[in-house]
């Protein structure tokens, strides 16, 4: 397990490269926000570091890192989870490992109201009005400290989380279906691309299947099995591809390729921020033109 390449973790986490160099490949930070990559992995030596935060280590770390938690049988078992390995439960009953959950404590699950959680969204190019509709807020601590962020509910009653400076998820991890009774659903990722194609107005009236990760795509294919039309919005790497070519083995002709509306973008919702300051740009123009004009 050990072995177990963190490229490969990471891509099934939803996590994809910026930059590859000759013995390195740097990744935006994974459990926390950054626009400057300052996160390596070492392929050879299957080893990260995180220059923003001043640490790395191995997989079990780096699990570490996404569950909030020191312990390493909890490492393991969410190593395990995310690259679909067995583990052997530990004899001693007594000793079984607590669920990855147990690294937050005092979840308080609120309206989305904080204004900074708010600003965030908008600066992302997120309404507060698609975002307070679909998201909530979320309260929790860990190690001692109390922590918030936005939260986006799954179907398990689990929720991906987000701020600033920190993504992650409250266990536990599932995907999340938004059903309008229609024949057509809509497959997203992650669901800051579903909150951008609702800002876009991409798939209106349809149903949508927000992933949360790429590694649960199997999953969906329970919910998928009905559709007449499964429309991909899919990051524009090779994890995104590699996804689309395991929808388009079950499905065929049902699955339609849909990142060509933000070709050039990593992903939608980078499409999306791009799309308004291009916006802004031209309203900008516009008003030194009639200025200049009078």
């Amino acid at each position: 397990m050990k072995r177990f390449p963190i490229e490969d973790f990471l891509a099934r986490l939803g996590h994809h490269p910026v930059q590859r160099r000759a013995n390195a490949v740097w990744y935006r930070s994974p459990y926390r926000e950054e626009r400057t990559p300052s996160f390596k992995v070492h392929p050879e030596r299957n080893l990260w570091f995180d220059f923003g935060e001043g640490k790395g280590g191995n997989i079990f770390a780096l699990a570490g890192e996404f569950i909030g938690s020191g312990d390493f049988t909890m490492q393991v078992g969410y190593v395990a989870e995310v690259a679909g390995m067995p583990v052997q439960e530990p004899r001693n009953n007594s000793a079984v490992r607590q669920p990855a959950g147990a690294s937050f404590e005092d979840v308080e699950v609120l309206p989305l109201q904080n204004r900074a959680l708010i600003r965030y969204l908008q600066e992302r190019g997120i309404p507060s009005a698609i975002a307070i509709a679909n998201c909530k807020e979320i309260h929790y601590t860990t190690h001692g400290k109390r922590y918030f962020a936005v939260a986006f509910g799954n179907g398990s009653g689990g929720y991906e989380i987000r701020n600033p400076f920190f993504k992650g998820c409250v266990p536990p991890k599932d995907m999340t279906l938004l059903p309008s009774g229609s024949t057509v659903c809509n497959v997203y990722e992650g669901f800051m691309d579903y909150l951008s194609a609702r800002v876009l107005g991409i798939g209106n009236g349809e149903d949508h299947l927000v992933l949360n990760s790429v590694s649960n795509v199997a999953k969906a294919f329970r919910h998928l099995d009905g559709y007449g039309q499964i429309k991909c919005h899919f990051d524009n790497d090779e994890a995104g591809r590699r996804t689309l070519e395991a929808l388009c083995a079950r499905y065929g002709e049902r699955v339609s390729d849909c990142s060509g509306v933000y070709g050039g973008c990593q992903d939608m919702n980078e499409h999306l921020q791009k799309t308004l300051a291009e916006r802004q740009v031209r309203r900008e123009n516009e008003k030194k033109s009639k200025s200049i004009k009078m």
